[in-house]
Parts: structure tokens; C-alpha cells; sequence
């Protein structure tokens, strides 16, 4: 019988002989310094280029200028939003009612947006329970150690106490749920374990989970009665987060990358051995041998604690590889690690504290708000958003850490220090770039069909954050809003109009008009939908003082832009490349 054709496996680590090539392989930075250690340190995964780069701006009158400018936009664009929530304005009573009691001077604090409620309301639960965690891994590594004749090299000894957790840990959060959770999930397993290496694997792998996501939606996480009457009983003990199926998007994600990294190395020309240094990418690419590919060690990555509820996403080969070759994460990263947290909840609470900008969307008060404060209630509730999902992303992965298991960071740009709409998405929810680009994008052909692979791709991402329209259209959104950077580069290639003075000024131009096309896309996915994205788009274009004050913020976007510019310039000159 003929042997099936494989599908691509994503990667571009083998030369022809079949050998780890070292031309693509991660390249680990150096500790960024001076200005660029703000910079996020992830490993760089594309070619790392060998040219001179201009020298510093920092110091020049054009720059110079920009800090002058700065210095006057950047205090205004906190003053009026703190302004507009002066308990003095007079929209305040259409929103007061959304606002809760504040530790912070006291201010009253805007804990109105639900998601992020959830996390902040049980920070210190969260905080208690990885204490236990760790206290408990702790023991249970000081027992195992113990009892063994030699001491092990890798770490597949914590799978037993992984489950072990995993069970009560799903078990207190979604009571008898647990049950319907394992039944999808052994149910995946039996679609990989079946199909093998056929190419019905990957598309019943997808046709099964895609129909997972639909039925949990419609169903409502199904309820035990709708099975059998006598089966109500069951629904009685709902744990302390009943609605499973909300969180369980990121699961899917587990299950595909088991099946798709099974269905590889199912057809592979054989594994290879990794070392304890070995790269991220590395990791996630190299096939394990197939007795790694069991139920017991499916369950364990599916349902690791630190990452359950909301990522980081890992692909199941870099998760066992970390687990049979152990690498080292200092006490030094993780207590920087933990710096950058606090700094970043701190900020989002003194936001939260100052600027009651959800509130005001929430109840539409922005009755008689100029173009300026219309701008800036949608400027700041972008932020968060962004801090929103950055803190519960860096707190898991914070916990993974301490475990020994180190997840690819999400967040690696600001949400501000973005120009190019590519970069953004590489740069935001790295993890789900990194899984879409792995499973969806490479084997749909990558660059060969770039158009209909970017619109498929973001409407699939629509529709996994949630089905609903404002989401489909904001995917549809996103994949217009990068074609005129496509076309740009390829019309103003660096590599022939680079060495000319006006080329970056022109650059910059281009990303003020990417700077607002992500904003209006993502102020309809994620903040006001499609109603609120018209009315604020007739208050600032439909009027004089909307068009001038358009054209005063895009002079000023320009000068962002421009920093952003000199600010990678600067990372490279430092050793510190991006894609983004």
C-alpha cells in the first residue's frame, strides 16, 4: 500500500542531510543594557545579520525635538483621562455605580471589566495555591531523590505528582465537570492513536476539536441531566469555576498540538537527542521518540497546573523535552521575572485606581467628550486590555517557572512600542502566534498562499476567542489592515531605498497609519464593536475640529514612531534582535 503524503512539519532546522543545521537554529541575545534591559529577553529565531548599523540619534537636534514633543503629549494623555474621572465631571453619576472601593489613596477603583475581575479577586488565593504547589513538588522531589539508588538526569520522576494535582486541582475548579473534560480528551487520544501517521489524523484532529468548540458554546458546557435524568445529581457540584467550557479554547489547543507532534513524529526519519541547552525552537520541533507519545504523558501536558487555566501555550514536544532534559532557570531570572510582574500590577492598579476609562465604556458616558478625551477613553482602554491578559499570562508562567518548566512569553512588545501590523501580532500572545504559525499557517503553505492563509488564520482566531460577530469582523479587519504593509514592502524594499535619509521618515508615515488601523480594529474586537467604533469614528472625522485634531495626533503618533525606530536600532546595536 502506498504510503500516505505528509503534510509539512514546520520546521527549518534539518539541512539536507538531515542534520540540525546551525543557520537557523535560536540565537540567544545578550542580557539587553542600558536602555534595551527593558526589553523582554526571548530567544531570537531568524537569521541574525552581520552589517553595521547607523549611529546613535539619541543625541541629535531631530531627536531633540522629539523628546520636546514627548514631553508634552505623554503628561496630557494621562491627564485627561484622570481628569474625565474626577468625581467633579459631570458624566460622573452615569458611571459611579460601576465603581468599587479602592486601596489607593482613597480612590474609588474600576473593577468593572468581568475577565479581569476574575483574576484580580483571587490574585491572593492564586498566590496561596502555588505556594502549596511548589511546597508540595518540593517534598515530593526530596522523597523521590531519596528513595533512588542514583540521582536522575531528567525529570519525568514529577509526572505521577503532575497528576496527581492535576486531579484535585480540576477537580476542586470544576467539580463533576472533571469528567466530561476527560471523556474529550481521551477521545482526541483515541483519534491521534488510531489515524497514526495517515493524513486523516491531522484533519479528524481538526474536524473533532473544531466541533468540540461549537458544541461547548451551544451547549452551555453541557449539564449531566440532558443526558439522563437520573444523572442530575451530578450537576449539583459545579466547583468553584462550573463553566469549564469558557477556558477549555486553551485546551484545544493542547489537544491539536499532541495529535499534529505524534503525526510528525509518527512520519519522521527518526529522533534526535537534545541536550539540556537546547533552544525553544529546538524543543518544539524535534520529534520524540514514539513511546513518549502516551496517555499518561498527554494527560500530564494537557492538563500541567501552572498552565490550565490560561496559558502560556507550549506544543507537547517542548514540554516533554523539558521534562527529559531539564533546563536551568536561575533564581536570578525568576526573581526578575517576578520584578516585572509587580511593576506591571502595579501600574494596572494605579490605572485602575485613576482612570475609570471601562467604566465610561461600559455605560457609553461620553456625552459631550471632545475628539481629544473620545480618543484617549479608547487609547487607554487598549491598555487594558493589554495589562488585562499580561498579568494572568505572566503570573502562570511566573508559577511555571518556579516548577522547572519554562513556557514561551507572551507578551514582548508594550502594546505602545508597535508600528508594523506583522510585528504586533508576533509580539502579542506570542504563544498562539507561535501555535498558529506551527499548525495552521506552515501547513497551509506558509507564504506560498499568503492571502487566503492570513484571512483563514484570523478568522479562526475570531472565532476561538468567541463566536460572535464583533470578533468575525474584527478578523476580517486585521487581515485587510495588513495588506497595505505587504504592499508598501514591496514597493519600498529596505534592501534598495535603505541607505536613503528619507526612507525611514516615509517608514514612519506608514506606521502612524498602521498605528491607527490596529487601533480601530482592535477597539472593535475587544473594547466598543462596530457601534462604537462609528460613532467615534463621526466625532473625529465628521467634524473641523475632529479632522484637526486627527492631524495633530498623527504628527504626534509620528513622533512615537520614530522613537520606536531608533529604540530597535538601538537593541541591535546591542546584539538584541526581533521580528517585531
Amino acid at each position: 500500500m502506498q504510503k500516505d503524503t505528509v503534510i509539512n512539519m514546520p520546521t527549518d532546522m534539518r539541512n539536507q542531510e538531515g542534520h540540525l543545521s546551525t543557520f537557523d537554529l535560536d540565537y540567544t541575545p545578550p542580557i539587553p543594557r542600558g536602555i534595551t534591559s527593558l526589553t523582554v529577553n526571548i530567544p531570537a529565531s531568524s537569521r541574525i545579520p552581520n552589517e553595521p548599523r547607523p549611529p546613535a540619534r539619541w543625541r541629535t537636534p531631530e531627536f531633540i525635538f522629539y523628546y520636546v514633543v514627548a514631553l508634552f503629549a505623554i503628561p496630557l494623555m494621562a491627564w485627561v483621562p484622570i481628569h474625565l474621572s474626577s468625581p467633579s465631571h459631570p458624566n460622573y453619576p452615569y458611571y459611579h455605580h460601576r465603581l468599587s472601593p479602592g486601596w489607593m489613596f482613597g480612590r474609588e477603583v474600576d473593577n468593572s471589566d468581568t475577565q479581569y475581575r476574575s483574576f484580580r479577586n483571587n490574585i491572593l488565593s492564586l498566590s496561596f495555591l502555588v505556594l502549596i504547589f511548589i511546597a508540595l513538588k518540593y517534598i515530593y522531589t526530596r522523597s523521590v531523590l531519596r528513595s533512588a539508588p542514583s540521582t536522575p538526569s531528567d525529570k519525568l520522576y514529577l509526572i505521577p505528582f503532575f497528576l496527581l494535582f492535576s486531579a484535585l486541582y480540576l477537580t476542586g475548579l470544576h467539580g463533576t465537570s472533571v469528567f466530561k473534560i476527560m471523556s474529550i480528551l481521551t477521545a482526541n487520544y483515541w483519534v491521534a492513536k488510531t489515524s497514526r501517521g495517515s493524513r486523516m489524523g491531522p484533519l479528524l484532529t481538526w474536524i473533532f476539536n473544531v466541533l468540540i468548540l461549537f458544541a461547548n458554546e451551544t451547549y452551555g458546557g453541557y449539564r449531566y441531566a440532558s443526558f439522563h435524568p437520573s444523572l442530575e445529581v451530578l450537576d449539583a457540584f459545579g466547583g468553584i469555576y462550573p463553566r469549564w467550557h469558557i477556558s477549555f479554547n486553551i485546551t484545544m489547543l493542547r489537544l491539536i498540538s499532541f495529535n499534529m507532534d505524534y503525526y510528525w513524529a509518527y512520519n519522521s526519519r527518526g529522533g534526535e537527542n537534545l541536550s539540556s541547552t537546547s533552544t525553544e525552537k529546538q524543543r518544539a520541533n524535534t520529534p520524540l521518540p514514539l513511546e513518549d507519545y502516551t496517555y499518561r504523558n498527554y494527560i500530564t501536558y494537557v492538563l500541567y497546573p501552572p498552565l490550565y487555566i490560561a496559558g502560556p501555550i507550549m506544543t507537547f514536544n517542548n514540554f516533554m523535552w523539558q521534562l527529559r532534559c531539564p533546563i536551568n532557570i536561575s533564581i536570578r531570572l525568576q526573581s526578575r521575572y517576578l520584578v516585572r510582574f509587580l511593576v506591571s500590577l502595579l501600574t494596572m492598579e494605579s490605572i485602575l485606581h485613576y482612570m475609570y476609562v471601562v467604566a465610561i465604556k461600559d455605560t457609553k458616558a461620553w456625552q459631550g467628550y471632545t475628539p481629544l478625551e473620545l480618543s484617549l477613553i479608547g487609547f487607554w482602554n487598549l491598555v487594558v486590555v493589554w495589562l488585562k491578559l499580561l498579568l494572568p499570562w505572566r503570573f502562570f508562567r511566573l508559577w511555571s517557572l518556579a516548577s522547572g518548566i519554562d513556557p514561551p512569553e507572551n507578551m514582548v512588545r508594550c502594546m505602545v512600542n508597535n508600528y508594523s501590523t506583522l510585528g504586533f501580532w508576533r509580539s502579542w500572545h506570542r504563544s498562539y502566534n507561535l501555535w498558529i504559525v506551527r499548525y495552521i499557517y506552515i501547513p497551509l503553505g506558509g507564504t506560498k498562499n499568503f492571502a487566503l492563509t492570513t484571512l483563514l488564520i484570523f478568522s479562526f482566531v475570531a472565532l476561538w476567542h468567541d463566536l460572535s460577530f464583533r470578533l468575525i469582523a474584527w478578523g476580517w479587519l486585521v487581515s485587510f489592515f495588513i495588506l497595505p504593509e505587504l504592499l508598501a514592502r514591496y514597493l519600498l524594499p529596505q534592501t534598495k531605498y535603505g541607505q536613503f535619509s528619507w526612507y525611514r521618515h516615509v517608514c514612519a508615515i506608514g506606521g502612524v497609519f498602521n498605528l491607527l488601523m490596529m487601533a480601530s480594529a482592535n477597539l472593535v474586537g475587544f473594547v466598543i464593536g462596530t457601534d462604537g467604533i462609528m460613532y467615534m469614528a463621526s466625532q473625529i472625522a465628521g467634524t473641523w475640529q475632529g479632522l484637526r485634531f486627527l492631524l495633530a495626533a498623527s504628527c504626534i503618533i509620528f513622533v512615537g514612531v520614530q522613537l520606536m525606530f531608533e529604540y530597535r536600532e538601538e537593541e541591535m546595536r546591542r546584539g538584541v534582535y526581533r521580528r517585531c
